[in-house]
C-alpha cells in the first residue's frame, strides 16, 4: 500500500472525525433540555450525561471546536502534501478546492443537516464518546478559556450572560409558541399560555362588571332578602346600606338557609347582617397571579372590586381566575349569556360586553388588551368617537362593522378577522 493511499484513507477517517465533531456541537446545543431532564428523571444515564455537558456549555464548545479544527487542519495537511507530490505546485490549488467541497459539504454540511432534525436522538447516541473528548482535550480547553476570558476583560465586555426571570419566561412563552400550529395541543397551549400571563393581567380585566353583579339591600325585610338571595345564580351576595357602593358585608346563601332552618322556617327572624361576612375590597390593579395566592392564604373566593376612588367596580371570584386558565367553567345554575355567534361567511357576531381576553383565548387572536378589556371598549379607543350602526373600522387586521347599538354602549359588532396565512 503506497503513501499516497494510506494518505487517502487518513483523510477519510478524519472527515469522518470531523463530521462526528460538528453534528455533536450541532445535536447537544439544539437539545431540548426540557427533554432531557425528564429522560434523566426517568432514569436515562445517556440523558444525565447530556444534561451534564450542557450545563457547562463553554467547555463542551471548546472541545468540539478545537478537535474538528485539528482533524480537519491535518486532512488538509495530507491532501496537500498527497496532491503536490503527484501534480506539482499546482497541487496546492487542487487540494484547496478538494477539500473545501468535501470539508463543507461531508464534515458540516450533512452531519449539521441531520442533527439539527434529530437533535435529542443525536444527542443521545454521542453523549458518552463527546463525553470522553471532552475530558481529553480539557487541559487545552482551559488554556483557551483563559485566553478568551483575558481578550473579553481588555475590551470590557461580559464573559458569562446572566440568565434573568424575563427571560426565562420569554423562553417559555416561545416554547409554547413554537407549536402554534399544531391543533393536537391547541388546549393545552391555551392553558400554558395562560398560565405565564397571571402575572401580566389585572383582576380588572376579569372580574364580573357591577352591572352583573348581583346586589341586595340590607334595609329590606328579611324575608324579601331571603327570596333575592335563593333566587340569584350566585352563591354569595353582597348587601349594601343607604348607598350601593357602600357594601357593608357578603351573605351566602348556604348560611342564610342553615340560619332559617335552625329558626324552623321563622324567616322574620333572620339577621341577615349578623350573618353576612365582612366584605374584602381589593384595588383593580391587584395581578391575578396576585389574588389567586391571596385567595389560597385567606382561604376565601370571592372579593369586591373597587377603583382609586373606593367606588365599587365588580366581583372576582376564585371560579374567574381559574376559568381564564381552563376556560368557561360553566354550571346548572350559571346564566346563559349570548356571546360569539359564528356566522356562514367566517365572521362572528360578537356582544360588545365580551372580553377581548376570551377573544384572544378562543380564536388564538392577537388583539390588544392593555387599553380596553371589552370588544366594544377596544373600537371606542381606537376610533375616537361614538360610532353609527353600520360604520365599519380596520384595525390590527381585522374589520369590525357597528351591528347594533343602544344609546352611546356598542352591544352588538360583526367581527371578520384576517385570513390565514397560506402555507408554502
Amino acid at each position: 500500500m503506497d503513501e499516497n493511499t494510506l494518505s487517502l484513507i487518513a483523510i477519510i477517517l478524519l472527515q469522518a472525525m470531523s463530521a462526528f465533531f460538528a453534528g455533536s456541537e450541532t445535536a447537544l446545543t439544539a437539545v431540548s433540555k426540557p427533554v432531557m431532564h425528564q429522560l434523566e428523571m426517568d432514569g436515562s444515564r445517556r440523558a444525565l450525561l447530556v444534561n451534564r455537558l450542557t450545563d457547562k456549555r463553554d467547555r463542551l464548545i471548546g472541545s468540539l471546536l478545537l478537535g474538528n479544527n485539528m482533524v480537519n487542519i491535518l486532512a488538509s495537511s495530507l491532501a496537500t502534501g498527497a496532491l503536490v507530490s503527484m501534480f506539482g505546485d499546482a497541487g496546492i490549488a487542487y487540494a484547496t478546492a478538494g477539500m473545501t467541497v468535501i470539508v463543507v459539504i461531508f464534515g458540516e454540511v450533512l452531519p449539521k443537516t441531520y442533527a439539527i432534525y434529530h437533535a435529542n436522538r443525536t444527542a443521545l447516541l454521542v453523549a458518552a464518546p463527546v463525553t470522553g473528548v471532552v475530558w481529553a482535550l480539557t487541559p487545552f480547553v482551559r488554556a483557551i478559556e483563559a485566553v478568551v476570558r483575558g481578550v473579553f476583560r481588555l475590551f470590557g465586555a461580559s464573559y458569562a450572560a446572566s440568565v434573568t426571570l424575563e427571560s426565562s419566561m420569554m423562553e417559555l412563552k416561545g416554547a409554547i409558541e413554537v407549536h402554534a400550529g399544531e391543533d393536537e395541543v391547541r388546549e393545552e397551549r391555551r392553558m400554558l399560555r395562560s398560565i405565564l400571563e397571571l402575572g401580566d393581567v389585572e383582576v380588572g380585566q376579569v372580574m364580573t362588571h357591577r352591572r352583573g353583579v348581583v346586589t341586595v339591600d340590607a334595609g329590606l325585610p328579611a324575608p324579601e332578602i331571603l327570596e333575592l338571595v335563593v333566587n340569584s345564580p350566585f352563591s354569595r351576595v353582597p348587601l349594601w346600606k343607604d348607598d350601593p357602593d357602600n357594601i357593608v358585608g357578603v351573605v351566602h346563601a348556604k348560611d342564610l338557609l342553615r340560619a332559617l332552618r335552625a329558626l324552623e322556617g321563622e324567616a322574620d327572624n333572620l339577621d341577615v347582617v349578623e350573618l353576612a361576612s365582612t366584605p374584602w375590597f381589593i384595588p383593580d390593579s391587584t395581578t391575578l397571579l396576585e389574588q389567586l395566592q391571596a385567595f389560597r392564604s385567606r382561604r376565601e373566593h370571592f372579593a369586591l372590586v373597587v377603583d382609586e376612588y373606593g367606588t365599587l367596580m365588580g366581583v372576582v371570584t376564585l371560579e374567574d381566575i381559574l376559568e381564564e386558565i381552563v376556560g368557561d367553567i360553566v354550571d346548572e345554575h350559571d346564566v346563559a349569556v349570548a356571546g360569539v355567534r359564528p356566522q356562514s361567511d367566517g365572521s362572528y357576531i360578537v356582544d360588545g360586553s365580551v372580553t377581548i381576553r376570551d377573544l384572544n383565548r378562543q380564536f388564538e387572536w392577537r388583539l390588544p388588551d392593555e387599553e380596553a378589556a371589552t370588544i366594544a371598549g377596544l373600537i371606542l379607543h381606537e376610533a375616537r368617537q361614538i360610532p353609527d350602526v353600520g360604520q365599519v373600522f380596520r384595525f390590527y387586521g381585522f374589520r369590525f362593522e357597528i351591528a347594533r347599538r343602544q344609546r352611546n354602549q356598542i352591544t352588538s359588532i360583526r367581527v371578520m378577522p384576517p385570513a390565514p396565512a397560506v402555507q408554502d
